[in-house]
Formats: C-alpha cells, sequence, structure tokens
C-alpha cells in the first residue's frame, strides 16, 4: 500500500523547518509498504490539488498531524481526500482533545476516519495493518493492558534514515540563489533546518500549554549515543551534497534535566557531531556557566526563550512563575558572550497587561544583545488550563476560535484592555523589532563581531520578519530587499572584503562547526 503522510500549513506563513512526526511515523511504518510525504509549507497544495494527487499517486492511506492552528485547514484538505473514496488517520495535540470534532460527533461534520490519540509511536503499525485489512477503528488510544495510558519510551529509537530520504521540498536556498551561493562559498548549494528530538515531555505545566497534557510531566530521554548518531548521519549528508544543514532540538525544554545534557553535549563534541544547532530552554536553565559553555562548544547558535512577560505579576499568574525578569539580561548577555543568541518569545493580553505593554517590553529588550524578539497573543488552546479558567469564567469570545483561524487575534476577553488594544500592542513589538531601522542597529550592535554574525542575525530577522508580515511572493520580497538596501550593501562589502582574504583566516564562515574551545569562545 502506498501511504501519504502530511503535514498542513495554516495557509498565512511558511514554517522554517519540517515535522519531526511524518519522518518518525515514516520510520516506524511496517516493511512491504511506501511512504510519500508531503509538508504544506514546502510544497502548497489546495484541496483539489491534494485530492488530485492521492488518485495519480494511487494512495490508499493518508495520515495529517495537526496543532490547533493548522486544523481548520487539516480537515479541509482531509474533506477533500475522504471525497475520493481514501481513507483519513488524524493524529497531533488538537485531535487528541478534541477527538469527537474531527469524527463528527459533536454534531459537525466528520473529517476522519479514524483518530489516533496521544503519541503514535505505538499505534501507527496497527493502523496501518487494520488499513490493509479495511478495518480501521475509529479511536487508536495508547494504552496498556489495564487501559491505563501509555507513553511509549525513546530507547530504543527508530532509526529515521536521514542519508537516504528525500529532503528536496525542504532546502531553504531558493533556487534562483544556488549557482550564485555556489560560486561565493563552497557548501552552500542547500540549506535545511531539520528537526531532532532528544527527550518528551515537561513538568512545568505552564497554564497556556498543552505539552505536559500531550507528552506528559515525566521526561523520557533517548540515549546520547542514539543522538550523536542521528547528528554525525546528518552532519555526514550535508558533506557528501555539499551543504548545510542545521539542527532544531524540538524537545520542550531541551535542559530539563541538566545533568542529562551536559553529558549528551559532551558526547556530541567528543564525537566531532556538531552542527550548528537550536533549542527550546528556560531561561532559569542558563544560570548554569559550564552548560553555556557547552552549548557553544557544541554547536548551539540560538536559543529559544520563552520570556512571555516581563511582569512577574503576569508570568505568576499563568503559572510560570519560575521565570524572573530581572535575570533576563544576565541571561542574554552569558549567550551573547558565547556567540550564541536568543529567539525571545512575548505574550500579549495577559490579565495583567495594560495599554503600552509592548513598548514596555521593548524598553528592557532594547538593552539586550541582538537577538529575535516574536511576539503573540495569549491563546486558550483546548483543554489547557487556561482554556477551562476562561471557559469558567465565561471570558472565551470565540469558543472554537480554531475553526476559523485568524492570526495574531483574541479569543477572550483581556482583564485590563480591550480586544482591540491588545492586538494593536502586538502590532506595536513587531513594527518596532522588524523595521529597516531595527535590522540596521542588530546588525550594528555586532560590529564588533565576525561578519557570519551579522549576517546570520540580518538574515534571521528578514525570515522572522515573515512571522507577522508574510513575504509569500516575490514582489513581497523584493520590497523588504530595497527598505533594507543599506544594509544589504554594507553586509555585502564586508562580506566580499573577508572572502577575499586567505582561506584559513575564514575558516568558521561554515555551519560545519570546528571543535571550540570549551572555555566559552563559541564559533562565529
Amino acid at each position: 500500500m502506498r501511504i501519504l503522510l502530511y503535514n498542513p500549513d495554516n495557509g498565512v506563513t511558511r514554517n522554517f523547518m519540517p515535522h519531526l512526526w511524518m519522518f518518525l511515523l515514516q520510520a516506524l511504518t511496517p516493511a512491504g509498504h511506501e511512504v510519500l510525504l508531503v509538508d504544506g509549507n514546502a510544497q502548497p497544495m489546495d484541496e483539489t490539488q491534494i485530492a488530485q494527487f492521492v488518485r495519480d499517486q494511487n494512495i490508499g492511506l493518508v495520515g495529517i498531524g495537526a496543532m490547533t492552528r493548522m486544523v481548520a485547514r487539516a480537515y479541509r484538505m482531509a474533506d477533500a481526500i475522504r471525497a475520493t473514496g481514501v481513507p483519513v488517520v488524524m493524529g497531533g495535540p488538537h485531535v487528541t482533545e478534541e477527538a469527537d470534532e474531527a469524527l463528527g460527533r459533536n454534531g459537525g461534520p466528520r473529517h476522519a476516519d479514524a483518530v489516533a490519540l496521544g503519541e503514535a509511536d505505538e499505534t501507527w503499525p496497527q493502523i496501518v495493518e487494520d488499513a490493509v485489512r479495511g478495518e480501521l477503528k475509529e479511536i487508536y488510544a495508547p494504552v496498556d493492558a489495564t487501559g491505563k495510558e501509555h507513553k511509549p519510551p525513546l530507547n530504543p529509537y527508530p532509526t529515521i534514515p536521514w542519508d537516504k530520504l528525500d529532503l528536496s521540498q525542504f532546502n531553504l536556498v531558493p533556487k534562483l540563489m544556488h549557482p550564485l551561493l555556489k560560486n561565493f562559498r563552497e557548501g552552500w548549494g542547500s540549506f535545511r533546518i531539520v528537526p531532532v528530538e532528544s527527550g518528551r515531555g515537561c513538568p512545568y505545566g505552564c497554564e497556556f500549554c498543552t505539552v505536559t497534557g500531550f507528552f506528559g510531566d515525566s521526561i523520557r530521554f533517548r540515549t546520547n549515543e542514539s543522538v550523536v548518531n542521528e547528528l554525525l548521519l546528518l552532519k555526514a549528508r550535508a558533506r557528501k551534497e555539499g551543504g548545510q544543514i542545521a539542527v532544531f532540538f524540538i524537545d520542550d525544554n531541551f535542559a530539563i534535566n541538566i545533568k542529562r545534557t551536559k553529558s549528551l553535549l559532551r558526547d556530541i563534541i567528543a564525537a566531532k557531531a556538531q552542527v550548528f544547532w537550536v533549542a527550546q530552554i528556560s531561561a532559569n536553565l542558563l544560570r548554569d556557566e559550564e552548560l553555556v559553555d557547552l552549548i557553544a562548544a557544541s554547536g548551539g547558535k540560538w536559543i529559544f526563550i520563552g520570556m512571555e512577560s516581563v511582569d512577574p505579576v503576569n508570568l505568576k499568574g499563568v503559572n510560570k512563575g519560575f521565570n524572573k525578569p530581572e535575570e533576563y539580561a544576565a541571561v542574554l548577555e552569558r549567550l551573547a558572550k558565547r556567540n550564541i543568541y536568543a529567539i525571545t518569545s512575548f505574550i500579549f493580553g495577559m490579565d495583567n497587561d495594560t495599554p503600552g505593554v509592548a513598548e514596555r517590553t521593548l524598553q528592557q529588550v532594547r538593552t539586550w544583545p541582538p537577538g529575535l524578539p516574536i511576539f503573540g497573543l495569549l491563546t486558550p488552546l483546548p483543554a489547557t488550563p487556561l482554556y477551562k479558567r476562561l471557559e469558567a469564567t465565561g471570558r472565551l469570545t470565540r469558543p472554537q476560535h480554531w475553526l476559523d483561524f485568524v492570526p495574531f487575534t483574541m479569543a477572550h476577553t483581556p482583564l485590563k484592555m480591550t480586544i482591540e488594544e491588545a492586538h494593536a500592542e502586538v502590532n506595536y513589538g513587531w513594527a518596532l523589532s522588524y523595521s529597516p531601522e531595527a535590522l540596521a542597529q542588530a546588525v550594528a550592535a555586532l560590529d564588533d563581531q565576525h561578519v557570519g554574525d551579522r549576517v546570520n542575525i540580518f538574515l534571521a530577522r528578514l525570515c522572522f520578519r515573515g512571522i507577522y508580515f508574510p513575504m509569500m511572493g516575490k514582489s513581497s520580497w523584493l520590497r523588504v530587499v530595497v527598505e533594507n538596501r543599506r544594509t544589504i550593501l554594507k553586509l555585502f562589502k564586508q562580506g566580499v572584503s573577508r572572502w577575499m582574504l586567505p582561506r584559513n583566516s575564514a575558516r568558521q564562515d561554515s555551519f560545519d562547526v570546528a571543535t571550540p574551545n570549551p572555555s566559552g569562545q563559541a564559533n562565529a
């Protein structure tokens, strides 16, 4: 049987990397079946196109995974596929909490023939075999013999054949740029960000987060050897292709067990398995100087930090009081000293927010090393403590907001500002942080650093700008280039000057990370 695993986009912006679940389920599919992967963020399709694809490729089963912000589009695509007579299995965090919605049991239309609840590592092979026999059950739940929910162990971990997979749809280098980059710098014919997990689960239980409910509050880890071997496989592929691969560790909190994380990073260094990587780590865990040294030495380049607010009252209100705003600056300086930069995430519309929260936040952000600030609105996701609290107090304005997804739009009424004021705060944060002037200032703040760091921050800012200001076509990109032409020209001149130096003085221009001195000096 030919199987399609499809990940939808939300129809607004494109993600920067594929989703791991597709590759993981492909590796877990029983022998004798062919699995095709399509990520809507890389290969956009509408309902007519995906239906035609399913017919042309003689697909016998489709698996769709979706988070809440994608689920409306996922339902539409599932409806189009089912209309061709091909069964659809849906899974992921949203469907796990809203299984009746996907199955049409709540009075709405049916979108799926079956749903996979929770982590599907152990139920997916059974789903495939049942589909072959034409005996799909409606619900597949990961439970043990007593009916208790079962979380799959990550040891042993499935081997994802990264060296053999077709990853062409995930190349972030535009086709028009291939010849230029190949001639300008060897090894830049392609650039991909690949998802890798080293563990699952989070014990913190933040009020607005779905992670603890889906993956659980006890952490499961892969073995160090398993992770290191995967990095070595990816690094070898990049070299063979003459391209670049970076890794996003998708663990919900990569350093939740500091002792274990240090052990993993030491093994990465010892095996020379370094690639540039990104991970999500709480600010409170980055107080540890040795941990930050090892992050730098193992190839860590960007750290995503869910700061959420600079107001301690807000943080306590959403059960994230372990975040200490007075420590944020020290944490970011600690990273920047090792040429590691932060993606700092903020949420507006919290219960203690008032008009002007964006400017108050930016006043602090401007004092920190340059990074990637991002801004969102407090969103009540299904089954989270936040959703239940707002529902109980009658504050939900769009109880099923996911069925009419509108990005950066409130689904409840804030306590100390109007919905319109909350929207204005998010717009203010993005507009000031990603203006041509802000991009130029971020680059200028790194004038004492390697030109690669300045290019890195500039390109990252351009890409992240697209989260709020979509750049979906050539005309959009051209406008952005024109607006930032002075900064681009400055970087081009600096890059050419650097490139003309002897090769041995430019040894750190590549994503092929050499082992640095773990005393705190990271690669540029």
